[in-house]
């Protein structure tokens, strides 16, 4: 009987890469009109390469980058940077179809509903009030509450003990199986893979179900607990296992 079901963020329930590319060529723009003379596709690159190295939830990207560039922070380029990388961030940050819709037929069944993502807390929180889901799920965990990241079993475990259910009770779902699927999987909880959040081009995820549109978690969880409809399973072969200041 499932009783519980754990959520990835990013890329799960909202698209988080499409959001942060608007965000970064929106401030790559914003600094060029504020008179920064570099080809624009080599500054989102060095952006990017930046992230690769402290993080995609660094805080100071922008100041890095001018730093590296310039030698100096020249702060009216970074304010325009900042400005439109977060008008842009709240304006692309938005909901991958029928999530709402699916998390209110979950809670009309009793399901209790958490998140176990990578985010900082504050982001995470951020993201959640943004798209109106924060009083859907009872419990949050981030980083900073393990001091592990997926796909240690350290975060589902930490889900599994304020949900109060067992391992078998409870799904998880995200579009990372190397973080999600394993570190799920690790303590026996049966997964679903996000595969419209997948930027991997995955081909054998290793989960136990796998959705193309995140209402198709309603039939699987019925299918489980026996309700109406049946859960569609993916897995073909069980060997394929595999707030700061700047806000930015």
């Amino acid at each position: 009987m499932i009783k519980a079901i754990i959520f990835d963020l990013d890329n799960t329930l909202t698209d988080f890469v499409k959001m942060k590319d608007a965000a970064i060529q929106a401030a790559v723009d914003a600094m060029i009109d504020a008179g920064l003379t570099l080809p624009r596709e080599e500054m989102a690159e060095k952006i990017y390469a930046i992230y690769d190295e402290e993080g995609i939830e660094y805080q100071n990207v922008f100041d890095k980058f001018l730093q590296l560039e310039l030698g100096h922070i020249d702060h009216k380029v970074l304010a325009t940077a900042v400005v439109a990388y977060r008008k842009a961030r709240d304006s692309s940050l938005v909901l991958y179809p029928h999530v709402t819709l699916t998390l209110m037929e979950l809670v009309k069944r009793g399901l209790r509903l958490a998140v176990v993502s990578d985010a900082p807390r504050a982001q995470a929180w951020l993201r959640l009030c943004h798209l109106n889901l924060q009083h859907f799920f009872e419990h949050v965990i981030t980083f900073e509450d393990t001091g592990e990241r997926k796909p240690s079993a350290q975060p589902f475990k930490l889900a599994l003990s304020l949900l109060d259910v067992e391992p078998a009770e409870a799904l998880m779902v995200g579009d990372w199986p190397e973080r999600d699927v394993v570190g799920a999987s690790k303590l026996g909880i049966k997964t679903v893979f996000a595969r419209y959040g997948d930027t991997f081009g995955t081909v054998h995820s290793g989960a136990d179900f796998e959705m193309d549109d995140v209402i198709e978690l309603i039939e699987i969880v019925d299918g489980l607990n026996g309700s109406t409809g049946t859960g569609r399973s993916k897995r073909t072969n069980p060997e394929e296992e595999c707030v700061s200041a700047d806000d930015r």
